[in-house]
């Protein structure tokens, strides 16, 4: 399976998961499956990756997820694990190491509270520029998207700290920077013109090493979601 290529209708399906391994069906490309794959890379989780054609999608992965989504889990015992926030507190909460959720269930829930604010601002990075594509008004997009994102800079201020969890990397963090690092890709950056404590915030992101592990270049991403929007995503850009 030592393959990143997409796996489609018609592929054979993977055998069993390694007894001291997990699996995670994902796609290079998507910002949901980035959210476990970071969680997975920081907390160094033995993992295997197998990279489905979301398009095309192959019978037995729609068996194993009738939603047919990514990122999906899979463990050893054949247990299945889907929805991007459910896989990453699965991972923090089964697998040893550093905890990515704090341990107060105040302070845990605030993150839980703070990832349904953002949540959101996600349709955003897509109705913007579909709207944009189509040659509609998209400026009153545009203002609704910078005021969500000034009441995160200002939570930034106020704590007074790198991360939003502190000064260290927390989940919250690595379940917003997916989606934040491709407003670059999406031509709307210039909606973090007024939050520099956010836009500081996405500077330290970036530095990351597991971010570095996860991530790809502004030029790949837009060649990627070019073929996407041409109705044909090229899931195998770059290999």
């Amino acid at each position: 399976m030592a393959t990143e290529k997409v796996f489609a209708k018609g592929s054979a399906a993977p055998g069993p998961v390694l007894k001291d391994s997990i699996r995670i069906y994902s796609m290079r490309f998507c910002p949901f499956a980035q959210r476990t794959r970071l969680v997975l890379n920081a907390k160094g989780i033995k993992h295997e990756t197998i990279n489905i054609n979301l398009k095309d999608k192959p019978e037995w992965f729609l068996a194993k997820n009738p939603l047919g989504l990514v990122p999906t889990l899979e463990t050893s015992a054949g247990e299945v694990i889907y929805e991007s926030p459910i896989t990453c507190d699965y991972l923090d909460e089964v697998y040893p190491g550093k905890k990515l959720l704090p341990s107060s269930p105040y302070e845990k829930a605030q993150q839980k509270m703070m990832l349904e604010h953002f949540s959101k601002v996600v349709p955003y990075l897509y109705t913007i520029p579909m709207g944009r594509r189509k040659g509609e008004d998209v400026s009153g997009l545009e203002a609704e998207l910078k005021e969500k994102l000034a009441k995160f800079d200002q939570d930034l201020v106020d704590k007074k700290t790198k991360f939003f969890g502190g000064n260290s990397i927390t989940m919250i963090d690595y379940m917003m920077y997916p989606f934040m690092e491709r407003m670059a890709v999406a031509e709307i950056q210039y909606c973090l013109d007024h939050t520099p404590a956010l836009k500081k915030w996405m500077q330290h992101m970036s530095e990351d090493p597991t971010v570095k592990e996860t991530t790809f270049d502004v030029d790949t991403y837009k060649n990627f979601y070019k073929s996407y929007h041409e109705g044909k995503p090229d899931y195998d850009y770059g290999l």
